[in-house]
């Protein structure tokens, strides 16, 4: 069983049942699920209260959510830390400025890739707040109750993910649509 900690690629049908226990123990414990995008606003209110203490903690979202550290802040830097650590078990990191599929494109510019890169973190940062949820919390945590919402943000999510790909890295003409789909019927 642990010889599946370093594999290069994890099943996703076992990672799926454990971010299911995960959703499930967190609901139990804490009656909240897992989520990561409310971690960026809660440390932009703990920055804010450093410099404008009584006008962040006037705001109505920091009423409601306290910026503090807590379990579901911490889930970020754990995520960070996890990936690190899964990746050094099964042998596969590698530090790469430009990743090959991103240069094949676009050239190995450092700097256009840290420009795509924090141009894409931002907006998904303010999609994330705008849907009311990221793609752990609704794709996940949504989607576990059956949230009409959380099941659209979702579709969402896909469909604009596909489309971002398809204008990003092309498709492939030559095979048709079928090419892309894995082959003719």
């Amino acid at each position: 069983m642990l010889e599946l900690l370093f594999a290069p690629r994890w099943s996703p049908y076992l990672a799926g049942a454990g971010i299911g226990l995960l959703m499930t123990l967190a609901f139990l414990l804490s009656n909240r699920p897992i989520g990561c995008s409310t971690a960026y606003l809660k440390a932009r209110g703990m920055l804010g209260r450093l410099v404008a203490k009584e006008r962040t903690g006037a705001m109505e979202y920091y009423r409601r959510f306290a910026p503090t550290v807590d379990w579901q802040f911490m889930i970020v830097p754990g995520v960070v830390i996890g990936a690190f650590i899964a990746a050094g078990l099964s042998g596969t990191f590698a530090l790469e400025l430009v990743p090959p599929f991103w240069a094949e494109r676009f050239g190995g510019s450092f700097p256009l890739r840290w420009v795509a890169a924090l141009a894409g973190g931002i907006l998904l940062g303010f999609g994330s707040r705008w849907a009311g949820g990221c793609t752990s919390g609704h794709g996940i945590g949504g989607n576990i109750q059956l949230s009409i919402a959380s099941m659209l943000a979702s579709a969402g999510f896909f469909i604009g993910g596909i489309l971002v790909s398809l204008a990003l890295f092309g498709i492939p003409w030559g095979q048709g649509v079928w090419g892309l789909l894995g082959g003719a019927p």
